[in-house]
């Protein structure tokens, strides 16, 4: 379970002002995943045998600092993770660290929360979850929809939908306790 956290310069790779790109390389598991430090420089000022700039390299002070505080976000990501007793990958490593996470749709997101409440064997919140769902489907007809799409009208109109359909105030309350905050 041992992560290695490289920075290394991609040489096989020639910008159009013939620099290469600095690549942070995080390996875990013979797995790679690399990211752009969004910086390049010319491989002649590149040492390839420590991983670091050369003692000429413009700069240098500054691409050390910038590699510095990469290599700190990540290892405090790592530890983190492990004293949580969370198993991670590379990828999910990287998405922790830079905040990015995959896009996904409304239907998605809640078949994964109920599936992971149910794994959690958080049955009696996953059938709330369920309920929202199936109301959901009801409403929209389908719920691949992003929440991005979702807005104040939207749900103003799921709001009245539920009404029509002779919903109480408590189960139109429990329905938009339960949308996720993304949706809100």
């Amino acid at each position: 379970m041992s992560v290695t956290i490289e920075v290394v310069c991609y040489k096989s790779k020639v910008l159009a002002n013939n620099e290469s790109p600095l690549m942070l390389r995080i390996t875990k598991d013979r797995k790679c995943k690399y990211s752009s430090l969004g910086i390049s420089l010319n491989p002649e000022f590149w040492d390839f045998t420590k991983n670091k700039p050369k003692r000429n390299c413009p700069n240098k002070p500054q691409i050390e600092r910038l590699i510095t505080e990469k290599r700190r976000a990540y290892q405090e990501q790592i530890i983190e993770l492990k004293t949580e007793n969370k198993d991670f990958t590379a990828t999910t490593l990287f998405e922790k660290v830079t905040g990015g996470s995959v896009v996904r749709t409304v239907d998605k997101f809640l078949k994964e929360q109920i599936c992971r409440l149910k794994s959690q064997k958080r049955t009696g919140y996953a059938m709330t979850f369920l309920e929202v769902y199936n109301s959901l489907i009801k409403f929209n007809g389908h719920l691949n929809i992003y929440f991005s799409d979702i807005d104040i009208t939207w749900l103003k109109r799921y709001e009245e939908w539920l009404r029509s359909q002779g919903s109480a105030e408590n189960t139109i309350g429990k329905r938009f306790r339960t949308l996720p905050f993304q949706i809100i």
